[in-house]
């Protein structure tokens, strides 16, 4: 009488794909919030706050608003609040706002009128692989880890 299916749920097993990111030109204007589960880079006029993934600010960039990503590359102008785990800010950056951060990098020329304060990123557990950042490549390095006994009177 009643029959169990063995078919299992297709939108379970599926794996979010990622978008295409996101191209705002330097001829667009927007005036509003930005919200993206993905990349979007910014060459044009913002007025708003953005919510992304990772985000490029552009040299030609003008952003009025806050920021909230996991990423933020600044190549141009910022009036406002800068969230991230990462944030970088290369020597064409400028940027009037705080900046709270996991990480941060500053090229020699950037312009910085704020306050830096960095906040605590959730620690994940690691497998012992250190990823190093050389000149522009990164190379994974494997850490041995040092088994560390407690000191007795034996010792």
């Amino acid at each position: 009488m009643f029959i169990k299916s063995n078919k299992t749920n297709n939108i379970e097993n599926t794996h979010k794909v990622p978008a295409n990111p996101t191209y705002i030109s330097s001829d667009m204007t927007i005036t509003g919030d930005i919200k993206s589960d993905g990349e979007v880079q910014i060459d044009g006029t913002i007025t708003g706050n953005i919510f992304a993934e990772t985000l490029t600010v552009g040299k030609s960039a003008n952003i009025n608003g806050e920021i909230s990503a996991q990423a933020v590359y600044v190549h141009g102008k910022v009036i406002g609040e800068i969230r991230a785990k990462s944030v970088s800010l290369a020597k064409t950056a400028h940027i009037q706002g705080d900046i709270l951060h996991g990480n941060l990098s500053i090229d020699q020329g950037a312009f910085l009128e704020g306050h830096c304060r960095r906040i605590d990123v959730e620690k994940k557990q690691t497998d012992g692989t250190l990823k190093l950042l050389v000149k522009g490549v990164s190379k994974d390095k494997t850490i041995n880890k040092i088994e560390r006994k407690p000191l007795t009177e034996n010792n």
